[in-house]
């Protein structure tokens, strides 16, 4: 159900309160509901969702009851191996092998016993596909599409996907949709396809504000939203934590709320769970933290603050460290909107590794390998940015590339272009050297940079940076594409076109240091009673490293699984709460009460 502040009474007791209401957040907050606490889940924003409501949805959890229909070979061995040469030291092995192990159950768990459901993707490579023990498919889950119309008067709750994500006015497309809809003059089957989400699009913009047809992060956070207010969850929005409260013996048992002015006391008997977002933006510490990196660049959604990062570590609690960044990182292009707001595109893999393409510095020069993960990409946009000035860098493309492939927010097709040009964002000119010259680069290492990428197309080997020599990098490129490398292709037919790239944070790596509970721990490495993490407001049990698709909310789901379980046990072993004398007797009515769905 879904509350103001107002409806609550002065010292009412939940079981458990969520701090957060983004993927991570909600399901901690629904694992403690099933398992019969009473549940109050507090978000900031307007919105539920959080980042994941704009993400793809994807979790990463190898060994689920999925993976073996997709990749009967793998195994959780595997995954534990992969990510010991993956992430080594920069993170807790026991803390890993803890994810591995929930995961599992948390995914067989959370579809026993709600709307949540999932499917494995049928290819869908680890990024560090190099690596023994990495996989191509199998362990990449993502949420079935889901009705949003089941939600009712809700469905407003929920953050919509970035607009630009988007096409006729919201209705979201997910990886197989984008493929149908390019196909659709040339296949009977992607035809038929777009005749049905068209045919639903326009039924629903009858009665509702956009796309009812939910897919990837808002299809997750939809069927979420729709377990919780099923076992009548209290859901706050709009809802700030104040303060976190602690007994005489240094347990959390309760937390200040304020909102409208309102400010409620809440008892706690089970547990406080922090997934807030982490520290993105968080001034102080992103100056701290992520030097250098405006804000403005940022795609995550905007709850993110770390107020409740300072509250935990006012009583103890701890930040990571070793992490191999401080974040998760994409390189991302920005665009003012009609109506003022900035719309931050981050390029995960529509367009900088596809044939015809190259990213370029100050110089003129490349300076990664295009096809890298996001993660790495942005990364080493910062490192390269220390030597060269390489914030902004240049993805160019020719006539052919754009239509082919688009450039960022510009779509495939070639159409349309007029806008882009006259705000900036899209460059264009006829030769390289005019394209060099509006960017304020160097001509002469554009036009080298250029022929180099052409003759590397010729024999597909880039001896430079060595593009498209994994399997992921080679998922990335163009199937169809007729060369040695689906990831090289020239650069040639004028005009010539360019957007500027930024290093943009998608998520929090460094958070709070928790055990293989998500129980936070204080600087003695002691659980500070009552108080959870998970999310990005844990410290990365990948420290900071971006190994495969979905390793933000594959962790989040499993410590959500343990924390919302392990909160709900303490809640049920914790005896009657002290009556209010502000609120006899119905408080503690109240804290007795179960919601067991």
């Amino acid at each position: 159900m879904v509350e103001t502040l107002n409806g609550l009474k002065q010292d009412e007791t939940f079981d458990v309160v969520v701090i957060g209401a983004g993927g991570a957040g909600m399901s901690a907050a629904l694992f403690a509901a099933i398992d019969g606490a009473r549940v109050l889940l507090v978000e900031s924003t307007d919105y539920v969702g959080g980042t994941t409501a704009y993400s793809a949805g994807t979790t990463w959890i190898p060994d689920s009851m999925h993976g073996p229909s997709i990749n009967p070979d793998d195994s959780s061995a595997n995954a534990e191996a992969f990510l010991r040469r993956a992430v080594g030291e920069r993170s807790s092995e026991a803390l890993r092998r803890a994810f591995l192990q929930a995961g599992p159950r948390a995914v067989a768990h959370i579809e026993a016993n709600s709307e949540v459901k999932y499917r494995a993707r049928p290819f869908h490579p680890d990024y560090l596909s190099e690596l023994e023990g990495s996989t191509l498919r199998g362990r990449a889950l993502e949420p079935l599409a889901f009705d949003g119309r089941k939600l009712g008067k809700a469905f407003a709750l929920i953050r919509p996907p970035i607009p630009e994500f988007t096409v006729l006015g919201g209705m979201m497309v997910d990886r197989d949709d984008v493929g149908h809809l390019l196909n659709m003059t040339k296949s009977f089957k992607s035809l038929r396809h777009a005749v049905k989400l068209l045919a639903r699009h326009g039924r629903d913009r009858i009665s509702w504000p956009r796309g009812t047809r939910l897919v990837m992060g808002n299809a997750l956070i939809g069927r979420l939203l729709h377990s919780l207010l099923a076992r009548n969850v209290t859901v706050l929005v709009k809802t700030k934590l104040e303060s976190l409260h602690t007994g005489r013996t240094g347990n959390v048992d309760g937390i200040a709320l304020s909102q409208n002015g309102q400010r409620r006391q809440i008892a706690v008997t089970g547990g406080v769970i922090l997934a807030s977002g982490g520290f993105n933006r968080h001034a102080q510490k992103r100056r701290a933290m992520l030097p250098g990196v405006d804000p403005s660049w940022c795609p995550g959604a905007p709850g993110h603050t770390g107020t409740a990062h300072d509250l935990a570590l006012a009583i103890g609690a701890r930040y990571g460290e070793g992490a191999l960044s401080n974040a998760f990182w994409a390189p991302v292009s920005v665009r003012k909107r009609s109506d003022g707001t900035t719309a931050v595109f981050p390029h995960f893999m529509m367009d900088r590794g596809k044939p015809g393409m190259v990213v370029v510095n100050k110089e003129g020069r490349r300076f990664l390998n295009e096809n890298t993960s996001y993660h790495l990409f942005g990364i080493a946009m910062q490192e390269a940015n220390r030597k060269v000035p390489s914030v902004p860098a240049y993805l160019v493309t020719d006539a052919e590339g754009l239509r082919k492939y688009g450039l960022g927010m510009v779509r495939p097709g070639g159409k349309g272009l007029q806008p882009f040009v006259a705000d900036g964002y899209l460059t264009s000119a006829d030769t390289l050297a005019g394209l060099a010259a509006k960017l304020n680069i160097d001509p002469a290492g554009l036009t080298d940079s250029v022929a180099r990428i052409n003759e590397y197309a010729k024999t597909g080997v880039d001896p430079d940076f060595q593009r498209g020599t994994t399997d992921y990098q080679r998922a990335n490129g163009d199937a169809n594409w007729t060369g040695p490398n689906p990831c090289l292709g020239p650069i040639g037919q004028a005009p010539f076109y360019a957007v500027r790239l930024y290093p943009g944070d998608i998520g929090a790596a460094t958070g709070l240091v928790s055990d293989d509970t998500a129980r936070v721990l204080n600087r003695a490495d002691q659980p500070i009673g009552g108080l959870y993490a998970c999310g990005n407001d844990m410290q990365s049990v990948m420290g900071g490293v971006y190994p495969g698709p979905g390793i933000t909310l594959g962790p989040g789901l499993a410590f959500a699984y343990l924390a919302g379980r392990d909160a709900a046990a303490r809640a049920n072993a914790a005896p009657t709460p002290m009556v209010s004398s502000a609120q006899p007797d119905s408080t503690q009515h109240r804290a007795k009460e179960k919601i067991t769905g």
